[in-house]
């Protein structure tokens, strides 16, 4: 970008620029602060044209005069560019302290442009106070840096910080469609959708992206082109394997598993993918496919729209809890593909696993639960324990939220016909959804059942559970009996 109108999606801090030069309340210093590749250092070298130009202090640099093209070929005497990150000591400092001090060699203003200066050492920053607080009239600085928390706080009170934002998809998406559009290159409308995803809210990362896939194609640039250069996995194949869970059907949720990584995608990348795949589902069926929530173009916004009426938002966050554990799994083992594979399979193996609503004749009035219980209320806690992965697994089949949930939890006490079952303080969600009276209804007809007798249930939250230190807390024995209802009967 060469003028302030060329910036994307920062609206808010041309705006204040273009007031304060028109208004001639420039600031001597500036702190930009912001994601990286968002536009701080474009912006610093326009403000520093802006400033430089023949016509200037001007909102519109003429970009004819000799200062103004000096600026844009990086030739400027006066517009001096810093790294940070090399010249961070206390001697590169004073060797800055002492220029600045000399005139400029044309024009009012001298502009000093450090980038990432949070990688200065204290003493440097030390050593440029006293030039911060006491600057030449002609001396502007400009500093950027992408962890404006690790600048010293006495220098960002001596700056007028300006924070960079997020580029979204949409205002990337449309700035790489007008790049195509100049450059008369043949892309695919999905192409530019995936590497404007791809790019986190940098503009510059999207550009350099489109850069090497059009050199990397011959022709047009496809879809496949854009996913194979980018690793990632195609929207496409989220939203069938999201079926796939959807239907229970493990088996081909498996097989097109398998045929994402033979295709030689990264599992650790797939897996970010679909966490991601979920959350824009959640944020879907909340917002009924708001496109500035979203941050996705409209025609994919409205296909997750429709997918997400085929989940409650509570099936949604159980995927999502067990996406997220599987991600912390897979940083603790050597494999990425086994714990994705017990994952994928305990999402998709049951058919009533989601989506599946309480039938009535489910949720049994408790006097009903009474009347068809044992003769002998008293049942040993240890009875209990031995029948608890049962009554966990039999619970999936009715509600899988309350099994998940659940599955958090231990029998811990019983006393007369009243089973407590108690969970660690950081569940207090857990606790709080299955003590909602149809949960608990459903909880108590299935311990009933399994133990003969009339038992209520009671949720208690406690400092620390007892830690396991067998079979059962390995996280592949765990996801084993939780996926087919088992017990540990002897540990070696």
């Amino acid at each position: 970008p060469q003028d302030f109108e060329s910036i994307v999606g920062q609206n808010h801090i041309t705006g204040t620029l273009k007031n304060a030069i028109q208004k001639n309340r420039l600031a001597h210093a500036y702190l930009f602060a912001g994601p990286r590749g968002v536009g701080k250092t474009s912006t610093a070298r326009i403000l520093a044209k802006a400033l430089k130009c023949k016509d200037g202090p001007t909102i519109k640099p003429c970009q004819k005069c000799p200062s103004c093209l000096e600026i844009n070929q990086g030739r400027s005497l006066d517009v001096i560019e810093i790294d940070g990150a090399s010249n961070r000591g206390i001697d590169e400092i004073r060797a800055l302290r002492e220029n600045v001090k000399f005139s400029p060699t044309q024009g009012k203003y001298k502009v000093y442009i450090i980038d990432e200066v949070h990688q200065i050492t204290p003493d440097g920053f030390n050593a440029l106070l006293k030039t911060l607080e006491e600057p030449p009239e002609f001396v502007k600085f400009i500093f950027a840096t992408t962890h404006p928390q690790k600048v010293m706080p006495t220098i960002i009170s001596r700056c007028q910080r300006m924070d960079f934002r997020r580029i979204t998809v949409i205002e990337i998406i449309a700035q790489l469609e007008k790049i195509v559009r100049e450059e008369k290159i043949a892309v695919d409308k999905e192409v530019l959708s995936t590497v404007a995803k791809s790019s986190d809210g940098s503009l510059r990362d999207a550009e350099s992206v489109l850069d090497q896939l059009v050199s990397f194609s011959r022709g047009s640039v496809s879809l496949k082109d854009a996913i194979s250069v980018l690793g990632l996995v195609e929207q496409d194949v989220l939203f069938t394997l999201t079926d796939k869970i959807i239907q229970k059907n493990p088996q081909e949720a498996l097989q097109l598993f398998n045929e994402i990584i033979d295709d030689g995608k990264d599992p650790g990348v797939f897996l970010v993918n679909l966490i991601e795949h979920f959350r824009n589902l959640m944020v879907a069926r909340v917002s009924k496919a708001d496109t500035k929530l979203v941050d996705l173009p409209q025609e994919v916004c409205d296909r997750l729209f429709k997918q997400s009426q085929l989940l409650s938002l509570e099936d949604i966050f159980i995927a999502f809890n067990i996406l997220v554990a599987t991600q912390e799994m897979t940083k603790r083992l050597d494999s990425q593909r086994i714990p994705l594979e017990i994952s994928l399979v305990r999402l998709a193996y049951n058919r009533n696993q989601i989506n599946v609503p309480v039938k009535k004749e489910q949720a049994i009035p408790q006097e009903v639960v009474k009347e068809t219980s044992a003769q002998n209320p008293s049942v040993a806690l240890d009875s209990v324990k031995d029948a608890w992965g049962n009554i966990v697994n039999n619970l999936a089949k009715i509600k899988m939220s309350v099994s998940t949930y659940l599955s958090e939890g231990e029998p811990t006490k019983m006393q007369g016909d009243v089973l407590t079952i108690a969970f660690p303080k950081n569940c207090s969600l857990h606790k709080e959804s299955l003590d909602s009276k149809e949960n608990k209804l459903i909880i108590e007809k299935a311990v009933s059942e399994s133990c003969n007798a009339n038992l209520r249930v009671n949720f208690v939250l406690v400092a620390e559970m007892k830690q396991d230190t067998g079979a059962r807390s390995n996280p592949f024995v765990k996801s084993a009996l939780e996926m087919f209802g088992g017990r540990v009967v002897k540990e070696d």
